[in-house]
């Protein structure tokens, strides 16, 4: 499984940042540190980095625009967002998300001179991120639920559809109100049924007790949950499973991921190569092994071959056409007629009888010799019967032994009447 460093920036750039390794489930690896960006380094590893930016600095928006992704897509939000942003879109970066159920698609839009701070930032402490996330994203979405964030004066806030923003210096019910779930004298806008999850630190819980009081007269539920390690712990479980959307995209995309990519299957390609090249050795041995096997059945060939016509020094290049040759010379028939068939009717024998097993098979003049394993006696006595049933051949158990608890046998096959 993946490990993650997701570094938190400070607001202000040369505060000291914060960090915390996790994996890809979210499940932490560490304890949250504190300090200068060349420390948090120092504990990057083979862990891909998530630099989470301040919420603040970062606008989160939605389009409803037909392009699916791409370079084109990214051309595109720039001219679909014109009308609702203050500054000069030249200005800014955008970046997409994943498009949403209802069709909507997600931005994120950041001053391109921040994000460029930013970037140089980690990069002169030796930090290649491969995802920048804004913080506010670590807030997961949950469908029918309002979620916030509570923390260092800012209220990170989404309504698990569309609505994504973050407020600083204002009460958690100010930001339900700028949403639409409260009305101006601070009751619910609507009839339907509220449900408000927070994260926050100790301090804030008893810092805002009236405000959890008076939301909780209003809304359905409040579910307030401590973070006495600080938000990073929250943030980082959900941008380490994928969610948020990545600043690096366009002329800030990471150029080359290939390693990135195939970094947690290194083990596995090891594993794999050394395998290979196991079986390439095991192949290289097997046939040197029926080289020599070969060349020796070549020379044992040659040497009968020679006692037969020894007026022939000629080495034997094919033997089966040199002992075809033989037998027309004899007047004997090119092709034996019985090696075949009979194999065919053991292999009904055997058939019938699925417990025996065939230890070897050879041929001589007419003759096949069988030795295999049985459970018992009346096993072969089948197998003799089925081969002979045939009327064409005949088969006799030469020898029986007992080997532990199965019967080793020999059995010799020929034409009947030879």
């Amino acid at each position: 499984m993946a490990e993650h460093l997701v570094i938190r920036l400070p607001e202000h750039r040369g505060d000291a940042a914060s960090w915390i390794a996790v994996d890809s489930s979210g499940t932490r690896i560490s304890a949250p540190e504190t300090g200068p960006l060349e420390l948090a380094a120092q504990g990057i590893g083979d862990r891909e980095v998530i630099a989470l930016v301040p919420a603040a600095d970062v606008l989160t928006m939605s389009v409803d625009i037909p392009i699916k992704r791409g370079p084109r897509l990214l051309a595109a939000l720039p001219f679909a967002l014109e009308e609702q942003l203050a500054d000069d879109v030249e200005h800014l970066h955008f970046a997409a998300g994943s498009r949403r159920d209802d069709g909507r698609l997600p931005v994120a839009v950041v001053a391109r001179h921040l994000l460029e701070g930013w970037l140089a930032d980690l990069a002169d402490a030796g930090i290649r991120p491969l995802r920048v996330v804004p913080e506010n994203h670590g807030l997961a979405r949950i469908p029918g639920t309002l979620s916030a964030l509570v923390a260092e004066d800012r209220v990170m806030f989404n309504d698990g559809d569309d609505e994504e923003f973050v407020l600083q210096h204002v009460k958690p019910s100010d930001a339900l109100a700028l949403a639409g779930v409260l009305d101006d004298q601070g009751g619910a806008a609507t009839e339907a049924s509220q449900h408000l999850l927070v994260y926050c630190e100790p301090a804030d819980e008893q810092r805002f007790a009236h405000d959890w009081t008076a939301l909780r007269h209003e809304l359905a539920s409040v579910d307030i949950n401590l973070l006495p390690d600080g938000v990073l712990p929250r943030l980082a479980v959900t941008v380490a499973t994928g969610r948020g959307i990545n600043l690096l995209q366009g002329a800030y995309a990471v150029k080359t991921q290939t390693g990135t990519l195939f970094r947690p299957w290194r083990y596995a390609a090891m594993l794999l190569l050394g395998l290979a090249l196991v079986g390439l050795a095991g192949k290289g041995v097997d046939y040197y092994q029926l080289s020599q096997e070969e060349s020796a059945l070549k020379a044992q060939f040659n040497a009968i071959y020679r006692e037969i016509r020894p007026q022939d020094n000629r080495e034997v290049i094919d033997p089966v056409a040199t002992v075809n040759s033989v037998r027309r010379g004899l007047g004997g028939p090119v092709a034996v007629q019985v090696f075949l068939p009979s194999l065919q009717q053991l292999g009904l024998a055997i058939q019938q009888n699925t417990e025996a097993e065939i230890e070897a098979i050879s041929y001589r003049a007419g003759v096949i010799d069988v030795r295999l394993t049985a459970p018992d006696v009346s096993t072969l006595d089948s197998i003799q019967r089925i081969v002979s049933s045939s009327g064409r051949f005949t088969a006799a158990i030469q020898s029986t032994d007992q080997v532990g608890d199965k019967v080793s046998s020999r059995i010799q096959i020929r034409e009947a009447g030879a």
